[in-house]
């Protein structure tokens, strides 16, 4: 049976949320359902919209919002802050070491091949001198639990990871419309995360300078899944939002057209993958990059967030080397748990594998969205064997683990308020003076009774975070 963070086993409430259960005691359930509404409504008349990619319809989609909040006491989540950090701490480092010394290699941390046949490594960047030599400056990482006590490290998003706009309208939502909830209890604020998230990006400039940098966010344009995510962020900093074709590089300086002339620009807050950034040099055919932008990087005169690269320190095999990483470069033992992972790229763990796939979750290792994967229990018997016939074609290109029991959270579905599981993944900024991390992050949950995908495209929804004292 799950854990439940609201109640325990013997049918009392947590202290986090005494107050949520009096709430939702007291309010009628038909108050709930209007309030809900509201919820959509307000998501709808910002634009507040994602794309599923695939989708034949091509329609934007709301993304589904549950007005019951997710609680978690300070000291929770002050375990939490300090784990998140180390994590990070370990991406940026072992990025270091695999486009530099290559230390974890030649120490055998990390099998060679796994690197260099990543398709997500880039040797464009080895011996790059990255500014203060930071390349996440931006991680979603997701964590779940499973009983009071354990976070556990889901997946480390390194790339350019989305969703922080929800997290921040799903607090402007409770603000709206259970202000009496808020008033009860003192949550921490997360409305200041543009603000950390530009000091961040300017900590990072590669050139001192009287002025302030300025960050441009590069976005591939309204047709991105992600776009309004792109225009709320540079909204919120103050920043411009540009497409590629809105920057050029001369002497490789990267320049803004602007109404009063060209304007340079210091930090691309990018949200561009790799392969689209240069088409001088990468994808050639890439409408949505800037020609020259690789080359004013590699010669220190703009920083890029996050570098180009960091996917080879976020699939779902270097995941399951993480602990290993943490203890080689810092002699720490890890703060966050790892899920257990069989590595199917070794013959005894696949072995292991196809004995047990109605068990387990099966996932692609350079997979994302919820898509590509198998959770066993959850499969019908053409499902396994299919997934069984892919492992046996291809091993090194999955991983599995446990079908954990995530947690769960009271949540208002149709039939009333009832538990449905829930991840979290909080934002982690890393700048030149240190990192920063606002007190909460986007709680993901699975709306439909039983399912363990949070994801927004496979049906989930999202909660606000709150941490109170």
């Amino acid at each position: 049976m799950a854990f439940d963070e609201m109640t325990t086993s013997d049918g009392g409430v947590r202290a986090p949320y005494a107050g949520i259960a009096q709430w939702l005691k007291d309010t009628p359930a038909e108050t709930l359902k209007t309030r809900g509404k509201e919820a959509e409504l307000l998501y709808r008349r910002g634009g507040i919209t994602f794309a599923v990619y695939g989708d034949l319809q091509g329609e934007e989609r709301i993304i589904p919002h549950d007005i019951v909040p997710r609680v978690l006491a300070r000291k929770e989540w002050n375990t939490l802050a300090k784990g998140l950090e180390q994590r990070v701490r370990t991406l940026n480092r072992y990025l270091a070491d695999i486009y530099g010394p290559g230390e974890c290699l030649k120490a055998g941390i990390i099998p060679e091949d796994l690197v260099w046949q990543n398709p997500a490594f880039r040797p464009e960047m080895v011996g790059v001198d990255v500014p203060h030599g930071i390349y996440v400056h931006i991680a979603g990482v997701d964590v779940v639990r499973i009983d009071p006590d354990t976070f556990y490290v889901l997946e480390d998003n390194a790339r350019t990871p989305s969703g922080v706009s929800y997290m921040l309208h799903s607090r402007d939502v409770s603000l709206r419309l259970v202000p009496e909830l808020m008033d009860t209890h003192r949550v921490a604020p997360i409305e200041n995360y543009p603000d950390q998230l530009l000091a961040s990006l300017r900590s990072v400039a590669p050139r001192r300078q009287s002025s302030e940098p300025t960050v441009a966010l590069l976005t591939p344009g309204q047709f991105n899944s992600a776009y309004y995510e792109h225009s709320f962020l540079a909204d919120k900093m103050g920043v411009e939002l540009v497409e590629g074709r809105d920057l050029f590089v001369r002497d490789e300086v990267v320049y803004m057209r602007t109404t009063q002339g060209p304007q340079r620009v210091d930090v691309v807050y990018r949200r561009i993958d790799d392969d689209f950034i240069d088409p001088l040099s990468f994808r050639p055919d890439s409408t949505l990059g800037v020609p020259g932008l690789f080359a004013a990087y590699k010669a220190g005169n703009v920083t890029l967030a996050n570098a180009v690269g960091t996917g080879a320190a976020d699939d779902k095999v270097i995941y399951s080397y993480m602990p290993d990483l943490t203890k080689f470069y810092f002699g720490e033992e890890p703060i966050l748990k790892n899920v257990q992972t069989w590595r199917c790229r070794r013959p005894d763990e696949l072995r292991y594998v196809l004995d047990h796939l109605s068990e387990l979750v099966v996932k692609e290792v350079h997979g994302s969205g919820g898509y590509g994967m198998l959770v066993g229990p959850h499969a019908t018997a053409a499902q396994i064997e299919d997934f069984r016939a892919r492992l046996n074609a291809n091993p090194s290109n999955y991983i599995a683990q446990p079908t954990l029991s995530l947690s769960t959270c009271p949540t208002f579905v149709e039939s009333g308020i009832a538990p449905r599981h829930v991840d979290l993944r909080p934002f982690v900024l890393s700048g030149s003076d240190g990192i920063r991390i606002v007190p909460g992050g986007l709680t993901r949950v699975a709306l439909r009774e039983g399912s363990l995908v949070v994801n927004s495209s496979q049906g989930g929804g999202t909660k606000d975070t709150w941490v109170i004292e």
